[in-house]
C-alpha cells in the first residue's frame, strides 16, 4: 500500500493531485511506478475488503492520465515497470488503455512491463481479441483476485462471480498470452469452512493453472463488512497455527505446472516461496516441521502483520 499523495505544483502555483486516496499495488510491484488511471473499484462490494471504501469509482479523464504521465516522466525517467491502479484498471475502455500503453512506452525508454489489476467481471467483459490487442501494445501481466474456489464462500463475500466464471476469466487471460498472477486468501472461510475453502480453492487454481499464485492471510480493517460478523461471533478468524494448517491443505491439493508460488505477504504468518510442482514437497515439509513441533515462535507475531 502507498499512503502518500503525489503532488506537483505548476508555475502559477496550482497544485495537481495525481494520486487520489490510498493507493494499493501487488507485492511484486513494489519497485514499480504507480499510475492511477481509475479511482477506486467498480465492484467495491467484497465483504472482506476496505481498500476503496472511501472512494467513488471513476475512470480518470484522458487529460488527467496524460498529465500524470508527463509529470512522472520528470521524476522517474528511467522507470522499468509501471503498474496501473486502482482496483480494476482493466475496466478502462480498451482504446484508451491502448493509448495509455503506447504513451508509456514512448515516454519511458527503459520500460519493460506494465501490469494491472483485473477484476473477474472486467476480464469477462473483454473479449479475447481485446486482451490480445492489449498484450501487443505492451500490457504484460494481469493480477486476478480469486480469493476462494468455494461457490458458497464467494457468494458470502459478495465477490460477484461464480467459481465457473472465475475459471473462464483466468483462462481467458492465459489464452491471450498475458501472464496471470492469482491471489487467494487463507482464512476467508473462517474456522467454520477452512477445509472446504482450502480444497475447493486448490481445485479452482488447478483448472486455471496460473503463472503465479500468491496466498495472503485474512486481515480485516474495521471498515470491512466482514468485521461485523467477527464482532457478532458469526465468523471465527483462524488462529496462526490454523492458518498454517489451511495453507498446507491448499498446497497439498494443488496440481499446477510451472507456477511460481509465494506466501510471503506482510499478512502471512510464515513466509513461503517456491515453484510448483517441483518445490511442493519441500514447502510441505517446511510447514510440517512447525506443525509437528507446535513451534509458534517461528511464526510472525500478530503486531508485525500488515496489509
Amino acid at each position: 500500500m502507498l499512503s502518500n499523495t503525489y503532488l506537483t505544483t505548476s508555475k502559477n502555483g496550482e497544485i495537481t493531485v495525481y494520486y487520489e486516496g490510498r493507493i494499493f499495488r501487488p507485492p511484486s510491484e513494489a519497485r514499480s511506478l504507480i499510475l492511477q488511471v481509475t479511482v477506486g473499484c467498480r465492484h467495491n462490494a467484497c465483504t472482506f475488503c476496505s481498500m476503496y471504501r472511501d472512494k467513488d469509482f471513476r475512470v480518470k479523464t484522458r487529460e488527467e492520465i496524460m498529465a500524470a504521465i508527463a509529470a512522472a516522466r520528470v521524476d522517474y525517467p528511467f522507470a522499468e515497470r509501471i503498474f496501473l491502479a486502482d482496483g480494476d484498471a482493466l475496466a478502462v475502455d480498451t482504446s484508451l488503455l491502448v493509448e495509455i500503453l503506447d504513451t508509456l512506452y514512448r515516454t519511458f525508454p527503459k520500460l519493460q512491463r506494465v501490469g494491472v489489476y483485473g477484476g473477474p467481471k472486467d476480464i469477462l467483459a473483454k473479449n479475447i481479441e481485446e486482451l490480445v490487442l492489449l498484450r501487443s501494445h505492451g500490457l504484460g501481466i494481469v493480477y486476478l483476485g480469486i480469493e476462494s474456489g468455494s461457490a458458497k464462500i464467494l457468494k458470502e463475500i459478495n465477490k460477484g462471480v461464480t467459481p465457473e466464471e472465475m475459471v473462464i476469466a483466468g483462462r481467458k487471460v492465459i489464452e491471450s498470452g498475458l501472464k496471470l498472477s492469482c491471489t487467494v486468501i487463507i482464512g476467508l472461510g473462517g474456522q467454520q469452512q477452512s477445509s472446504e475453502h482450502a480444497r475447493e480453492t486448490a481445485e479452482l487454481i488447478n483448472q486455471v493453472n496460473p503463472h503465479y499464485l500468491g496466498a495472503l492471510t485474512l486481515m480485516l480493517e474495521r471498515e470491512a463488512p466482514l468485521s461485523r460478523l467477527v464482532t457478532s461471533g458469526k465468523f471465527s478468524v483462524l488462529r496462526p497455527m490454523e492458518a498454517l494448517q489451511e495453507t498446507r491443505l491448499l498446497l497439498e491439493h494443488l496440481v499446477v505446472t510451472d507456477c511460481v508460488f509465494r506466501s510471503n505477504h506482510a499478512s502471512n504468518y510464515l513466509p513461503l516461496k517456491g515453484t510448483l510442482p517441483q518445490d511442493k514437497q519441500q514447502l510441505l515439509e517446511q510447514i510440517d516441521s512447525i506443525l509437528r513441533e507446535d513451534n509458534r515462535e517461528s511464526l510472525k507475531p500478530e503486531e508485525w502483520r500488515g496489509l
